[in-house]
């Protein structure tokens, strides 16, 4: 799995691809509505490639946290309502699929984020499963 077209940008609510780049910055496409817009060299944006989680023995890149998810929930989407569901829920299923999360450095609004970009990703069949032991390029 892919994640380096893959990006965050700051003060925008979803996550978006890379469609191409151009002088001043790119062009990317919203996961969530497919509408494309312009983001510029001083915007603040992170591939999901580049984040990982806190863990107590080293940090876990985000892809293999989505493959975890992708397992535990057999290839569908995450089925609770992220933003209603308590936040000791969200933490209870966030230590079935990675039970050494560091518990002081990983925040309830860190793990709605994955949750929801899982969503995204897997909606969108960017949650490739055939080598889970691939490093993202």
């Amino acid at each position: 799995m892919d994640l380096s077209k893959i990006l965050v940008i700051s003060g925008k609510p979803d996550i978006y691809e890379l469609v191409s780049q151009t002088k001043n910055g790119a062009i990317v496409e919203s996961l969530a509505d497919k509408k494309r817009c312009p983001v510029f060299k001083t915007d603040k944006i992170s591939s999901l490639n580049e984040i990982s989680i806190f863990t107590t023995d080293e940090e876990k890149p985000l892809r293999e946290v989505f493959q975890s998810i992708y397992k535990k929930e057999e290839g569908k989407n995450i089925a609770f309502d992220i933003k209603k569901t308590p936040s000791k829920d969200l933490f209870s299923y966030f230590k079935e699929i990675l039970p050494n999360y560091d518990t002081e450095h990983v925040y309830a609004s860190d793990v709605k984020k994955v949750y929801q970009w899982y969503n995204l990703l897997n909606a969108a069949g960017k949650i490739d499963m055939d080598n889970p032991e691939q490093e993202s390029k």
